[in-house]
């Protein structure tokens, strides 16, 4: 056999596992699913800096995380500060994840050509203003009214 037939096989047997590894996995097209967060205790079972950075990975790559969960969840993993991420996961990222909501929202009210209906739906989670009502606007309300 030729070495010119035989070294692109080998090439591609030894960058395939690489390649496969480090890109996302495009095969599953299923609505995104709200991304969830372990819970943080106080007890012995305390997650480990590595389960917290774990959590704060899959909240990354969540594509409804907006630019103030984004920076914020960057700024924790370069500080790598494990009692930091438990506050953030605990209380700072349901705050982040609300502003990025509002901001979701608002440019949803921004488009002209929105129903009368949604427009109503819309304005009334932000009057409401509480997180739970913004995610669930944008999780199922939006497409309740449309």
């Amino acid at each position: 056999m030729r070495l010119h037939r035989v070294a692109p096989g080998i090439a591609a047997g030894i960058l395939a596992p690489a390649l496969l590894l480090a890109t996302p996995s495009f095969a599953a097209t299923a609505a995104p699913t709200a991304v969830t967060v372990p819970a943080v205790s106080s007890s012995a079972d305390e997650p480990d800096a590595d389960d917290l950075r774990v959590a704060i990975v899959r909240i990354l790559t969540d594509p409804d995380s907006g630019r103030r969960v984004t920076r914020e969840a960057n700024a924790l993993l370069d500080a790598n500060d494990p009692e930091a991420m438990r506050a953030w996961l605990e209380t700072g990222y349901p705050i982040a994840q609300a502003e990025d909501d509002r901001v979701t929202i608002t440019r949803i009210l921004a488009d002209p050509s929105i129903s009368p209906a949604l427009c109503a739906a819309a304005n009334a989670a932000l009057d409401d203003n509480t997180p739970e009502t913004l995610r669930h606007f944008l999780e199922v309300g939006r497409y309740q009214v449309a």
